[in-house]
């Protein structure tokens, strides 16, 4: 008769199994050991992995490669706030906000997000052939529309031309928000970000051909709203 410990590892082998066909195959280990501990199934990190070495389930990733944004000197230099402020503790406190690029066909595809930094939900986003500011201010009104946040809401970003532009610090102005930026040569003010599209580009991008722009934009719309804002 198999041990008590054999018999709970056939167990967690179902569970395991269900979550990675949940999370479209694309979770690894650590991320299948969080959603477990969400079901109250604690259970060591190295236990989960060595079961889906054993099951033959391996998470997709890829490495993320992105161009440093250049500095304008014309534009006003904006401190990072978020280091000295403590984390939010509830929505609509602090927005983070990016860009990246996607392949479509031989043509770059501009895709801007802004994340909410308490919840871990993206509260708007935009795409378009062109890196331009209304690319990103498009993303910061959608978030606008869709939160309604209240004055004092810190908005952080990288230090990139789209986000230092005289129109998006005008939205600033008119609602009260508080730009961020990260410090020169400090990519890693925005890790949020850069998780974001790490998790984009590995678990949806990764291996994807994409027909065009809106086959792509149909695909990103519906991994952020059925399945990073729900997991």
């Amino acid at each position: 008769m198999p041990s008590k410990r054999a018999q709970y590892d056939q167990f967690l082998k179902g569970r395991i199994e269900t979550l990675f066909k949940q999370k479209r195959e694309v979770y690894g280990s650590p991320r299948i050991h969080q959603a477990l501990r969400r079901q109250s199934i604690y259970v060591a990190g190295k236990r989960v992995e060595r079961l889906m070495r054993e099951l033959g389930l391996r998470g997709r990733v890829t490495r993320v490669y992105r161009r440093i944004p250049s500095i304008h000197r014309f534009f006003e230099s904006i401190k990072n706030m978020r280091k000295d402020l403590p984390k939010p503790i509830r929505i609509n406190q602090h927005w983070a906000a990016d860009l990246t690029y996607i392949k479509v066909k031989g043509q770059w595809i501009y895709l801007a997000v802004v994340l909410d930094l308490y919840s871990r939900r993206i509260v708007g986003w935009s795409m378009n052939k062109r890196r331009t500011v209304e690319l990103t201010k498009a993303s910061i009104m959608m978030a606008l529309r869709k939160k309604q946040p209240t004055r004092g809401l810190v908005f952080h970003a990288d230090r990139g031309i789209e986000y230092r532009a005289h129109a998006i610090q005008s939205i600033h102005e008119r609602y009260g928000i508080i730009p961020s930026m990260n410090r020169p040569g400090q990519c890693t003010d925005n890790a949020e970000m850069e998780s974001f599209f790490h998790s984009l580009k590995a678990e949806l991008i990764k291996g994807v051909r994409f027909y065009n722009e809106l086959h792509l934009r149909d695909t990103v719309a519906g991994y952020i709203q059925h399945f990073y804002n729900k997991t």
